[in-house]
């Protein structure tokens, strides 16, 4: 790990300005640092300066004046999956969130830092090989490389990875905003769809973040009505990044919306694909799928779509009749 200087801001933003300042480049901010202390262990980040914001009071859950929650930015996993009414509301949330790392990880992960975790491509963690995330211009050893794990859709020629956590499917699929303040002192709401980037030419960059912008909150819109499900198809049953999962939130007409994780760069939503999720899953997964660029090692990663989403409408419709039977029992 390279040598680095470190402060603790005392507001937001503060925060913003400290990782803006043009004396300070390459800056970063910390909280738990379960994704960033990793990366400078490996030297893959060489931030020259932290800004710790973990005294910023940014870790409340709160109503809003819509009827969601205002969920601040240092929140842990843990306290926003028990959260009552996360878990009576968004329960697409809860289960994504306990599907991702172990409960010793989530005790520490923040709201921001989960939606700022960068790849798990096994290129991008190996400093010996070429990676246009690492380092631009040098080239993809993913692509003709083992592919298994990697994107299937929203890919480039310069960058095959995926987005990793599940935290960002849930929030994609209950329409999140991240909220943002900058250097100075502006701030802004940006819909969890325009958060996370394709990687075009430049993978190097995975948001849409300015420079030094510190994320502050993130809201989820009022409750939406219907079975709330995540499914995650992993090679083992935990601490494990998906194959493919399934945030999806279904009424009992079989209607609803529906995000994918594992398969792009982003959690992958088509808005045109919720609106066939009354003709089954063969329908939505063609309207998801359309222009997926599978490698020979993750080809399997497009029927599993389809069947993934399969069980997970299957469950839904269970639950429904279950709970219509215990109604007029």
């Amino acid at each position: 790990m390279r040598a680095f200087t470190y402060e603790r801001a005392r507001t937001p933003a503060e925060a913003a300005e400290a990782a803006a300042a043009a004396a300070r480049p390459g800056a970063k901010f910390i909280a738990g640092g379960t994704n960033l202390l990793d990366l400078m262990k490996l030297e893959i980040e060489t931030p020259t300066h932290l800004v710790d914001v973990q005294d910023l009071k940014l870790d409340q859950i709160e109503p809003t004046t819509e009827g969601g929650l205002r969920i601040g930015a240092t929140v842990t996993n843990t306290t926003l999956a028990s959260d009552p009414r996360v878990r009576r509301d968004y329960g697409v949330l809860t289960r994504a969130i306990v599907a991702g790392a172990s409960g010793q990880l989530r005790n520490k992960a923040t709201t921001a830092g989960n939606l700022l975790q960068r790849t798990r491509c096994p290129y991008f963690y190996d400093t010996n090989q070429p990676c246009n995330k690492r380092r631009p211009g040098s080239g993809c050893a993913a692509i003709g490389g083992y592919s298994r794990q990697l994107g299937v859709i929203g890919t480039s020629d310069a960058c095959i990875a995926t987005h990793p956590g599940d935290m960002a499917v849930a929030m994609r699929v209950l329409d999140a905003t991240v909220e943002t303040v900058d250097a100075a002192g502006q701030t802004r709401a940006i819909p969890i769809a325009d958060f996370h980037r394709l990687w075009g030419d430049t993978p190097q960059i995975d948001t849409n973040l300015k420079t030094g912008e510190l994320i502050t909150a993130v809201t989820l819109p009022p409750p939406i009505g219907g079975t709330h499900l995540y499914r995650k198809v992993r090679d083992r049953a935990s601490y494990a990044y998906a194959l493919v999962s399934v945030a999806a939130v279904i009424r009992p007409d079989g209607s609803g919306r529906v995000a994918i994780g594992g398969i792009a760069p982003r959690p992958w939503r088509i808005e045109a694909a919720d609106a066939a999720m009354p003709q089954g899953s063969r329908a939505v997964a063609d309207r998801l799928m359309a222009g997926a660029r599978p490698t020979a090692d993750n080809a399997f990663k497009v029927p599993l779509v389809e069947r993934t989403l399969a069980a997970a409408m299957a469950e839904a419709k269970a639950q429904a009749q279950a709970q219509t039977t215990k109604v007029t029992a």
